[in-house]
């Protein structure tokens, strides 16, 4: 009894923490210089976070749904949310294009895991589930978190750089 009481406690500092080593998983999939493969390398590891996440809560994974969740959640933000497609992409272009993509695409990689482990962090943490998630009804607090993920990630990329 004791164990679950302590193992329900750890849930929110749990998922804490999957957010924030997802996000940094994110941010260095998002220097590999090919295209394409970093943004969905990106996907992956959003979807293996919400996947960890789902057993932290005791709430059943169903990856068809997670996918198309993250492409409502993340496409209903346009422009922004397409700012890691577009800045892999710009990897194609020669020199510039190269970095262009190694300095925006891992803040923006790092930035839409982070919101995307918020806003499903709220949602489990109210007693949701992958079946009552409504992408629509949690655009705003996405964005939201989308800002403050830009200013964790680039806090993040700033430290890194100052240890090395």
């Amino acid at each position: 009894m004791t164990k679950l009481v302590k193992a329900e406690i750890n849930t929110y500092e749990d998922a804490q923490e999957l957010v924030k080593k997802s996000m940094y998983v994110s941010m260095a999939a998002g220097l590999v210089p090919v295209p394409l493969f970093d943004f969905l390398a990106i996907s992956a590891i959003q979807v293996e976070m919400l996947r960890r996440m789902s057993h932290l809560y005791g709430v059943t994974f169903m990856e068809g749904k997670v996918k198309n969740f993250l492409g409502a959640l993340v496409g209903g933000s346009f422009p922004t949310s397409f700012a890691p497609l577009f800045a892999g992409l710009s990897k194609m272009i020669p020199v510039i294009g190269t970095t262009i993509g190694a300095v925006t695409l891992p803040l923006m990689a790092g930035a839409s895991t982070y919101a995307i482990g918020k806003v499903f962090i709220q949602h489990f943490e109210s007693g949701g589930t992958f079946l009552t998630f409504d992408p629509k009804s949690v655009r705003e607090y996405y964005a939201e978190q989308l800002k403050e993920g830009k200013i964790v990630a680039t806090v993040a990329a700033e430290n890194k750089k100052a240890a090395a």
